[in-house]
Formats: C-alpha cells, sequence, structure tokens
C-alpha cells in the first residue's frame, strides 16, 4: 500500500488562473493542467531563485518529492508550449498558509483581512467584494 501523500504549503497563490497561446483559435485551444503544488516550485526556482532544498523546506516536502513536482511542472510547461496548449492552474494536494482574498472586479490577491485593513473593500479600486479564495 503507497504512503499517503503529504500536503504540500503553498505560499502564494497564482495571480491568474493560467495562459492560452496566442495565434490559435480559442475553439480549437485544448487545456493541459497545471496543480498548483507544480506552479509553486516553478515560482521558488525559478522565480524566487532557491535551491531544490531550500524550496522543498518552504513547501514541507522531501527533495526527491519536490524533485518530481518541480520536473512534471517544467513537462507539462513544455508540452503546452510545443503543442499550443493552454495551461490551467488548478487542483492537487495543498493548503495556503494564510487566507487569501480576491477582489471581485479588478482581480487582485489579497493577504488576510488583517493585512487589508478594517475595511472589506478592495484599496485599488474600491470595489466592495473580496472573495476568500481556496483554490
Amino acid at each position: 500500500m503507497a504512503r499517503p501523500q503529504i500536503i504540500r504549503k503553498i505560499c502564494n497563490p497564482p495571480k491568474m488562473k493560467g495562459f492560452r497561446p496566442y495565434g490559435i483559435c480559442a475553439q480549437n485551444i485544448i487545456v493541459n493542467k497545471l496543480r498548483l503544488e507544480e506552479f509553486e516550485s516553478i515560482r521558488l526556482i525559478n522565480y524566487e531563485l532557491l535551491d531544490q532544498s531550500e524550496a522543498a523546506g518552504r513547501m514541507n516536502i522531501s527533495r526527491p518529492t519536490f524533485t518530481r513536482i518541480y520536473n512534471n511542472a517544467l513537462k507539462q510547461i513544455a508540452k503546452s508550449f510545443v503543442e499550443g496548449k493552454a495551461i490551467e492552474i488548478e487542483g492537487g494536494n495543498y493548503c495556503l498558509d494564510k487566507e487569501w482574498y480576491r477582489c471581485k472586479n479588478c482581480f487582485r490577491l489579497i493577504e488576510g483581512m488583517k493585512n487589508h485593513g478594517r475595511s472589506r473593500h478592495c484599496t485599488s479600486c474600491g470595489e466592495n467584494e473580496l472573495v476568500k479564495i481556496n483554490l
């Protein structure tokens, strides 16, 4: 029997839900799924420039598990680029380390209400409705 998967910690949710290729008719686009832990691995290695041991520590997983997640993410992204497929970022075995909210109007991400002040409106656009995100 396989061991149960450890829940991967995600520090920052993505600002977008995915990407679409430019120059292909929207009706003909096929979608590749990129799990949130795969997105987080790309963000930690290629954006924050951490080494794999540090990145694995941030996600509360072992380095070999991190390497498998990261390599799968690279494979999905390369396949999407080469084959002209869209990328949707969703799902996976993860938890967010903080509460995150998204503005319904401008889609801005807001990290916790206590960091946003007492008001429940977006400081960027003034929208009154902020939605808690549970990706």
